[in-house]
């Protein structure tokens, strides 16, 4: 799950991208308004925690710009503007969620899981196909009931496939799902981890869309993979 930082303060930036590492998110930081506004444009997260003291561009007007544009990325406002008139503006302008500094960086965590499954319109933690359960919080996944160890990245393959089942992702939207800033794709790297997932869960479970992508089929809409 990939999320975009935008904090201009070194030393929190800093921490808050270190332990939503640690909780299996993938965090491009960014220090200032402008380009907050750049990346997001990009369309290339699934949120974005959000300061609103940012230089160059104000943390609102960004928030403000990108709801003109009909952006619709859940975004957390992560400030120290505590009054009730600046949270109440915050979440009028188009914030899905507002908190206040310091915060607690596992309910950090925990807030983007839910503003990601709300904008999924998922309404629990763990998400089911058939028997397949992946739980998002603890990372694992299980098959009729059983552990399925899965690799990192192709845990976060299988939730980003599992959050839009009965969708087809490209693999253009995987890669960007799957590799932050400065990390190497390699060529066939969708390809490999798909292959392992249908080699540890089992082969009929994506369906690949020749020429556009993949897709985890609903179970009463499953029709195999070819």
């Amino acid at each position: 799950m990939r999320i975009l930082l935008a904090e201009d303060d070194a030393l929190l930036g800093d921490g808050i991208r270190g332990s939503l590492r640690q909780q299996g998110f993938r965090v491009d930081w960014v220090r200032d308004g402008a380009a907050a506004r750049h990346e997001i444009a990009s369309g290339a997260y699934e949120a974005i925690v959000l300061d609103l003291g940012l230089p160059l561009v104000d943390g609102m007007q960004v928030l403000r710009s990108m709801r003109a544009q009909a952006i619709g990325t859940p975004v957390l406002v992560l400030t120290a503007r505590d009054a009730v008139p600046d949270r109440i503006r915050g979440l009028e302008t188009g914030a899905d969620d507002y908190l206040v500094k310091p915060v607690d960086l596992l309910e950090l965590g925990a807030r983007l899981r839910a503003l990601v499954r709300r904008a999924h319109g998922k309404v629990s933690d763990v998400l089911h196909i058939g028997d397949l359960e992946l739980h998002t919080a603890e990372r694992r996944v299980l098959l009729g009931g059983n552990p399925v160890t899965l690799s990192t990245r192709e845990f976060d393959l299988l939730h980003a496939l599992m959050l839009s089942a009965g969708r087809v992702l490209t693999r253009e939207h995987l890669e960007q799902n799957l590799y932050s800033w400065g990390q190497e794709v390699e060529s066939n790297a969708i390809e490999f981890h798909i292959h392992n997932l249908r080699r540890k869960l089992r082969p009929a479970l994506i369906r690949t869309v020749r020429g556009v992508g993949y897709l985890l089929p609903r179970p009463d809409t499953s029709e195999g993979t070819r």
